[in-house]
């Protein structure tokens, strides 16, 4: 009997709020990552004799060192892969050499360090990242030194990211928009074949860089 009675109540229940039935969906934890996303950067970069090795902190004889801007886009395919287009110009020239500009496409495989629940609450997260492509790069002397490089090929590079996710509810799923800090290694070019400053036949670039990235 008060069975009976619970059920008539809530049947009126129902009647009094017009009788609708809104069904309840249920929203997925699972974040859609797909997405374009765009970025800048400050780069300080070594060009140099390819005889002589790598160093950003200290002059070296056959080295320079020069700043440059660099802008970004890219798209996620998904949450652990990217292709991502780069384009560089020079911020500050070093002694002898200034970099006209410089370009790369990579594919960007990513890992996360975060585990399920984490990834449920929409929480911030580190990751590393290589990247994996082909590009150019063009310098030229400057202050009476003569230099001509205008070369193209494989590059590649390793990063490090921190994202501070903003997660959000559209139907049935939710998609998050992020800013990502970043800083990265990538070797411009290697071994390559044009006249450096020093008469070098063969010249090194590569460039650190530090940045940040809105995806959308």
């Amino acid at each position: 009997m008060k069975k009976i009675i619970l059920s008539l109540v809530a049947i009126s229940s129902l009647g009094f709020a017009g009788g609708d039935i809104v069904p309840v969906v249920p929203v997925s934890t699972e974040i859609d990552e797909t997405g374009f996303y765009l970025g800048a950067g400050i780069s300080a970069m070594s060009s140099r004799d390819s005889a002589v090795s790598m160093d950003i902190f200290n002059v070296k004889a056959g080295q320079d060192r020069l700043g440059n801007i660099n802008l970004l886009a890219g798209y996620m395919i998904n949450e652990y892969l990217a292709v991502e287009g780069r384009y560089g110009f020079g911020l500050t020239d070093g002694d002898k050499v200034e970099m006209d500009s410089r370009w790369s496409v990579f594919l960007k495989p990513t890992y996360k360090f975060e585990n399920e629940e984490d990834r449920a609450n929409g929480e911030n997260y580190f990751a590393v990242y290589a990247l994996l492509g082909y590009g150019g790069i063009q310098l030229s002397g400057i202050n009476g030194a003569i230099a001509n490089v205008d070369e193209s090929g494989f590059q590649w590079g390793l990063g490090l990211s921190y994202t501070f996710r903003e997660t959000a509810r559209h139907d049935n799923y939710r998609y998050a928009d992020s800013w990502t800090v970043y800083v990265d290694y990538t070797q411009v070019g290697n071994d390559m074949d044009d006249l450096y400053w020093n008469g070098a036949r063969q010249v090194d670039a590569d460039a650190f860089t530090v940045g940040l990235i809105y995806k959308f």
